[in-house]
C-alpha cells in the first residue's frame, strides 16, 4: 500500500492529472472560439459545410461516412486556429525572449572546462589560452 501511496502523491503524475484538466479546458475555449467566429466567417465565403447526410449502403447497413468528413473538416479548422493564433505567436514571443546574450566564457582546448573570453590561463588545467577578442 505504502508504494501505492507514493506512485499517487509523486510530482509528475500530479503535474500530468493538472495538464489533462487544463487541456480539457483549454480544448472547450477553442471550440468555443471556432464555433463562434471562425466558422461564422467561412460560412460567408463558402457555406456551412456540413456532410452529414452523406453515406452509403450494403446489404441493410448504413455507412455515413459524411459524419466523418464534417468531423475532419472541424478537425483541421481548429488545429490551423490553434496553430497560427496560439502555437506560432507564442514561438516567436519565445524567440523574443530567449535571444542570446554575447557569450561571456568558453571551453579551454585542453580540458573543455568553461574559462572567461578574455582569461590567457585555463583557471582549472592551467594552460595557456589564446583570448577571445570580441568582433
Amino acid at each position: 500500500m505504502d508504494g501505492f501511496k507514493k506512485f499517487l502523491f509523486r510530482g509528475n503524475l500530479v503535474e500530468l492529472a493538472v495538464a489533462v484538466v487544463i487541456g480539457a479546458a483549454f480544448s472547450g475555449l477553442v471550440t468555443a472560439f471556432v464555433n463562434s467566429f471562425i466558422g461564422p466567417l467561412l460560412a460567408l465565403i463558402g457555406g456551412k459545410p456540413n456532410f452529414d447526410a452523406l453515406g452509403f449502403t450494403i446489404n441493410g447497413t448504413l455507412f455515413p461516412y459524411g459524419k466523418f468528413l464534417t468531423a475532419l473538416i472541424s478537425f483541421l479548422i481548429t488545429a490551423a486556429v490553434i496553430y497560427f493564433f496560439i502555437v506560432l505567436p507564442m514561438a516567436k514571443l519565445l524567440q523574443r525572449l530567449t535571444r542570446k546574450e554575447e557569450a561571456s566564457e568558453h571551453p579551454c582546448p585542453h580540458c573543455l572546462s568553461d574559462i572567461p573570453i578574455k582569461a590567457t590561463r585555463c583557471k582549472f588545467c592551467t594552460s595557456e589560452v589564446q583570448p577571445i577578442l570580441p568582433a
